[in-house]
């Protein structure tokens, strides 16, 4: 399956289907990607197992990339680790048409993504997601940075990869945790596009759960299609392009406060959704019963919809900081039925709090 993403000079394919990182030189040369020099960069969890391998395939076929590992988990998109692979960089003598390879999860997809948007003022990069959350969500679209102590994502760049290679036996090496976590931005798509799609995921998900072949790559071909129109109209998140983040101005503030790693990013976005239906509601005439349907999928898909214990007042404080507030008041996507959102509405703090103790 091939979906392409279409930004004119900047456009690019991305690929999904089982065995994709055997051949990922013949993938390259298609593409006009055969750099002689490389950085091949993953964490400590993937490395053991693709690696190695990844690496071998390039040097079989003349390409000696070094790899360079860091440590799983959120806090590795800092400052200091982004340094490091500056570090790296240099050694490795990347120059102006040098490649650089995102091998992982979400966090190596940011971190190389702007190590390759940043350095010498930009290189080409791929990325190779190897968990289900990134395959559909932040190895498409060109978003790239690290987080600050007080907030994720405050320090980025839009930086378009040149490839994506979706290798769908990736999916097979992911714990049960961290694939429903990649579950929660499945759903999302069928939340803000396509009512259909939302009722496959309901219909299907049992399927899923059990990593079905042909389940798996409609629900990663079907969450990339969508991803990519909605790039494809707003490639720098100027308006359309928020709609993607349904969720996720509660999301991220439940990750900052809870501490990175408390909880998965697809568990703190479910969480994030079930008060942006509970909101919705309210204030964009949700119909309680698609509210319900939103909020039984979740729980169905064994992903967290509350988070009892953490302080309003210091969710209240990071969502003020996130890059969507407006004047330090949060906006949000909001929904008016299922597949259809609004995007850019303030709310007010009685909502907020009203909705979130409905949930706590």
């Amino acid at each position: 399956m091939k979906v392409t993403v279409d930004l004119g000079s900047r456009s690019y394919d991305i690929l999904i289907k089982a065995g994709l990182l055997a051949g990922l030189p013949r993938w390259l040369d298609h593409y006009g990607l055969g750099a002689a020099k490389g950085l091949l960069i993953t964490d400590d969890k993937v490395d053991p197992l693709y690696g190695y391998p990844v690496q071998k395939h390039l040097l079989d076929a003349g390409r000696a990339y070094p790899r360079a590992v860091i440590p799983a988990g959120e806090e590795s998109k800092s400052q200091k680790f982004l340094f490091r692979l500056y570090d790296d960089a240099l050694e490795a003598g990347l120059d102006r048409k040098a490649l650089v390879l995102a091998l992982g999860g979400g966090v190596v997809g940011d971190l190389a993504g702007y190590v390759a948007a940043s350095y010498l003022r930009g290189l080409r990069f791929v990325q190779l997601p190897t968990t289900l959350l990134a395959m559909v969500d932040s190895a498409v679209g060109g978003k790239t940075g690290i987080n600050l102590p007080r907030g994720k994502n405050l320090v980025g760049a839009f930086h378009q990869p040149s490839l994506v290679l979706c290798d769908l036996d990736t999916l097979k090496t992911l714990s049960g945790r961290e694939f429903r976590s990649g579950l929660a931005e499945v759903i999302k798509y069928g939340i803000i596009a396509d009512a259909a799609f939302f009722q496959f995921c309901e219909e299907h998900l049992d399927g899923a759960l059990k990593a079905e072949a042909g389940i798996l790559e409609h629900l990663v071909s079907r969450s990339c299609m969508i991803k990519a129109d909605v790039v494809r109209q707003d490639e720098t998140e100027s308006g359309l392009r928020a709609i993607l983040n349904f969720g996720h101005t509660l999301g991220h503030a439940i990750e900052t406060v809870a501490g990175y790693g408390k909880f998965l990013h697809g568990e703190a976005i479910a969480i994030g959704m079930v008060f942006a239906a509970r909101l919705s509601v309210h204030l964009t005439g949700l119909p309680p019963a698609q509210a319900s349907r939103i909020e039984q999928l979740f729980a169905r898909a064994g992903l967290p919809v509350k988070a009892p214990g953490l302080s309003w007042s210091k969710l209240q404080k990071a969502m003020s900081l996130d890059k969507k507030s407006s004047g330090g008041k949060p906006r949000f996507v909001l929904a008016r039925e299922i597949g259809q959102v609004d995007f850019g509405v303030p709310v007010e703090e009685k909502d907020l709090l009203s909705a979130w103790e409905s949930m706590n």
